[in-house]
């Protein structure tokens, strides 16, 4: 059996390189441009304060602890700079402390035939070492009826009796019945994919036939499902932070479509679990589509066929900007703009085997002030595509200037009738007022930044206002995305560590946003940054605290005490000191 650490590794691998691609670029902003806040919030001498905690064992062995407090001052400001490049797994399981999942369901239920496996068996014993529950209620059992983490839930005080997971059979059947199942790929295609006798015959043969035609003309192939694309709100795929939990709760404030996070091709067709896991979707994503990344017509061509014939879609997204230099050196993300012929077989290919809408997101170009978005959009509309979404900045820039949307719209101008979308720098319902106005040419916006730092984006933007909302009510926000982690990735501890590590990486977003109650000047712009202040209320203080020991007791306040050996390194070094 595979260990259970492996998933949380490879997570934790991806996850490493790929907030780089935001959070980076935030941090290189700070000096941009500081936010005016009103003069009675200013906290004129703030004392950061170390979180010695989360700071990597090599960076605390170049903290001398004997020094005086002004010199050891002066020492962690000059380590603690750039980024943690290896950050650690905050939660690893030890197989010999938890029950085996096939005993979850109590006493006398269940059995394990695994020879081998590595996980505890005696449920009398697990039950009495088991750690407190960390509340009564378990959101699962209440609205299924059915917790499937049974006895090794964290709240199962309401649904464990007498060494028995306890099932609530009305409500259970009656959900079985309301629920809308999404497609997913079954274990037997899982299985074929990995001993690779999967049949890729539809895709081989698309790309044989497109590849050997060397003067490719237009592809006239419409796809069968239709979808209006226009004056949409489109929440950006985010790798890590944009999850199944948190779409939802962008989709409950008014986001109109939703995409997965970013799917490499390569894991995806060697069938990858928590590859996988990544193309899952929520009943209420009605406009959902999946971002894959590739560099070969084969790959993408065949990734594009597995998912058209195993999972629920909309659309599905070619990413041409990932800037990674892993990504970017293989030729794939932002590499491929720079391999147009390329490209156009990949993209020729995929539309052949596809029956849903196939769309690209760019970056205007690869070098500082080298646009090639626009020399690719004629090929892109024969390539079938059905909607461009370009990211004002080149994979040089990263995120280190505020987007080109007059760039953007000269984009559209060349891609009509094909629909094109801007990324980049909405903050507020201002900033999308002046766009349309003034880019009459774009069709519609995707919000990324905007989304992390304040998911309601999406209800002011429909709604044409401010919303000066509160710490409880952000709090509120918070824990229905904890409840929705725990429905997603599980309530037993495994799940409430994986829960928290995806809460606390938003949480490095959250502390940006600053309340409208407390700005000089409203709106807030993306690239501002405030002073230090405080909150009108003690909460609010906390979550505008850059500081990652601070998210950490925000955590605390969802999910509990952390468990033993944990610890969370941010993305940043100055997040452990401030």
């Amino acid at each position: 059996m595979a260990s259970i650490n492996e998933d949380f590794l490879s997570l934790n691998e991806k996850t490493n390189t790929t907030l780089d691609i935001i959070n980076t670029s935030i941090v290189k902003e700070e000096n941009k441009g500081i936010a005016c806040i009103k003069k009675e919030y200013i906290i004129e001498r703030h004392v950061p304060k170390l979180a010695i905690n989360c700071i990597s064992e090599s960076d605390k062995n170049q903290l001398n602890e004997d020094e005086p407090p002004s010199k050891k001052q002066k020492c962690t400001k000059s380590v603690l700079k750039g980024q943690n490049k290896s950050r650690n797994c905050t939660y690893y399981q030890i197989p010999q402390e938890h029950l085996c999942s096939n005993l979850v369901e109590g006493l006398e239920k269940g059995s394990c035939s695994f020879e081998k496996c590595k996980f505890l068996h005696n449920v009398t014993e697990y039950l009495e070492k088991k750690p407190d529950d960390i509340d009564q209620t378990c959101y699962v059992y209440s609205i299924k009826g059915r917790c499937p983490r049974g006895l090794t839930c964290r709240f199962g005080s309401s649904h464990i009796k007498n060494g028995m997971n306890i099932i609530d059979q009305t409500k259970y059947e009656t959900w079985i019945k309301s629920e809308n199942n999404c497609k997913t790929l079954s274990k037997e295609n899982m299985l074929k994919l990995r001993k690779k006798l999967y049949n890729f015959t539809k895709s081989e043969e698309a790309v044989k036939k497109i590849d050997k035609d060397k003067d490719l003309g237009p592809l006239i192939q419409e796809s069968s499902k239709k979808i209006n694309w226009n004056n949409k709100l489109y929440l950006a795929p985010l790798t890590t932070v944009g999850n199944l939990p948190f779409r939802r709760i962008c989709k409950e404030f008014g986001a109109d479509i939703t995409c997965s996070e970013m799917v490499l091709s390569s894991s995806l067709l060697q069938g990858h679990n928590q590859e996988w896991a990544l193309t899952k979707r929520h009943e209420t994503e009605d406009i959902f589509g999946i971002q894959i990344c590739g560099n070969n017509p084969y790959m993408l061509s065949k990734s594009a066929q597995v998912l058209q014939e195993n999972v629920d879609m909309d659309f599905l997204d070619l990413n041409l900007g990932c800037p990674l230099d892993q990504i970017y050196k293989q030729g794939a993300g932002s590499g491929l703009l720079l391999r147009s012929k390329k490209l156009e077989v990949c993209l020729k290919s995929m539309r052949t085997v596809l029956d849903v809408p196939l769309t690209v997101k760019t970056r205007s170009g690869v070098n500082k002030d080298q646009n090639v978005a626009h020399d690719l959009i004629p090929m892109f509309k024969d390539s079938g595509v059905s909607l461009i979404t370009v990211h004002g900045r080149s994979r040089d820039q990263r995120y280190t200037k505020m987007a080109d949307w007059n760039y953007v719209n000269e984009c559209a101008k060349l891609a009509n009738p094909v629909p094109v979308f801007s990324s980049g720098d909405i903050m507020s319902y201002e900033d999308y007022i002046d766009t349309k106005q003034q880019y009459p040419d774009i069709s519609g916006a995707m919000i990324g930044r905007g989304a992390l730092i304040k998911p309601w984006i999406f209800k002011e933007l429909k709604e044409n206002r401010h919303w000066d909302i509160s710490s409880n009510e952000r709090l509120e926000i918070l824990k229905k995305f904890v409840k929705y982690g725990l429905e997603h990735w599980g309530s037993d501890t495994r799940g409430v560590e994986t829960t928290r590590r995806f809460l606390l990486e938003w949480l490095s977003f959250c502390y940006r946003y600053i309340p409208v109650g407390i700005l000089e000047r409203v709106p807030q712009k993306v690239n501002e940054r405030p002073p230090n202040y405080k909150g009108r209320d003690d909460l609010e203080t906390l979550m505008a605290s850059g500081n990652c020991a601070d998210w950490i007791e925000i955590s605390k306040m969802l999910l509990g005490p952390v468990p033993n050996g944990f610890q969370f390194l941010p993305k940043h070094k100055a997040n452990s000191w401030k």
